[in-house]
């Protein structure tokens, strides 16, 4: 089975993009972040496109903003929209959503991205954050929780870390709750496969940041024992994040069972231009 996650960054934008590549890569289950659709225009816009090519879709979204689904050619079953008991800000935002595929609790979010350090919206991430890892925590073995997790689990996901200093996704608190949800029984199938090397999933749109490779990875795909087992590839499809009109953020890909185009790995080619010297490349918009 072929799991991805991809955070498109506006489904209606992102069309042209999704449709040749669920074609080409062909994945079983997919996991959709930021579709900033509500559900009755999401099955409007898409409901066709996918049943002619055998998926059926669980949605939960909102007009304009968040908005998580999951795409399933492999069943579609106990769907559940949200997070029970998880805070809202100030309502419930459609941020998750899971479903039962071939056997896998399969639960694709969007964790908020928390705007500044110690912010109202900060404390809301980490509060989420919390209520997530008591949904999973109640049957970590046979779950994937898949989604934009903005944030970096270590140093080593960020092209620079004197890039981030004072900014969100870095912080000891965010990557102190992503651990918690991990230590419930889940492993970053893609760190776990490709340690030490340079994987990014996210690229700002600005200043050439993707040309560079000066990304993050905050594009997760975190797997419970049972399905950890099975992975036989995990990787980032670059290729996505190319040419016109991409999401600013590439979809991760892991492969249970058999690995039908063979252990590729991350799909980053050598840096075109890697940062050599710690603090000698800033983030946009900490550009003048």
């Amino acid at each position: 089975m072929r799991i991805a996650t991809w955070n498109v960054n506006s489904l209606k934008q992102r069309l042209p993009r999704l449709l040749p590549w669920l074609d080409e890569r062909r994945p079983d289950v997919v996991c959709l972040q930021e579709t900033k659709l509500a559900d009755d225009a999401f099955a409007e816009l898409l409901g066709d496109q996918l049943s002619e090519r055998g998926y059926a879709a669980a949605a939960h979204g909102e007009a304009a903003w968040n908005g998580v689904a999951i795409l399933s050619r492999v069943g579609l079953e106990d769907v559940v929209a949200g997070i029970e008991g998880a805070p809202g800000f100030p309502n419930p935002e459609a941020r998750a959503v899971s479903a039962t595929c071939d056997g896998v609790r399969v639960v694709s979010v969007y964790v908020p991205n928390g705007r500044t350090p110690g912010s109202e919206h900060y404390q809301y991430k980490l509060a989420w954050l919390a209520s997530l890892r008591e949904m999973v925590a109640a049957g970590p073995n046979d779950t994937v929780v898949c989604g934009d997790m903005n944030i970096a689990p270590t140093d080593e996901d960020v092209f620079d870390p004197d890039a981030y200093v004072g900014q969100t996704h870095v912080t000891p608190p965010e990557r102190a709750a992503l651990s918690e949800l991990e230590a419930v029984g889940l492993h970053d199938v893609v760190r776990d496969r490709w340690p030490g090397k340079r994987v990014f999933t996210y690229w700002d749109y600005r200043a050439g940041m993707f040309h560079q490779d000066l990304g993050m990875r905050i594009d997760l795909v975190l797997a419970g024992d049972t399905v950890a087992e099975r992975v036989r590839a995990a990787w980032v499809d670059r290729q996505a994040r190319k040419g016109s009109g991409p999401s600013d953020h590439a979809p991760v890909i892991v492969d249970l069972d058999e690995a039908p185009d063979g252990d590729i790995g991350p799909v980053v080619p050598p840096p075109s231009n890697p940062v050599t010297k710690r603090g000698a490349k800033k983030l946009p918009q900490s550009s003048p």
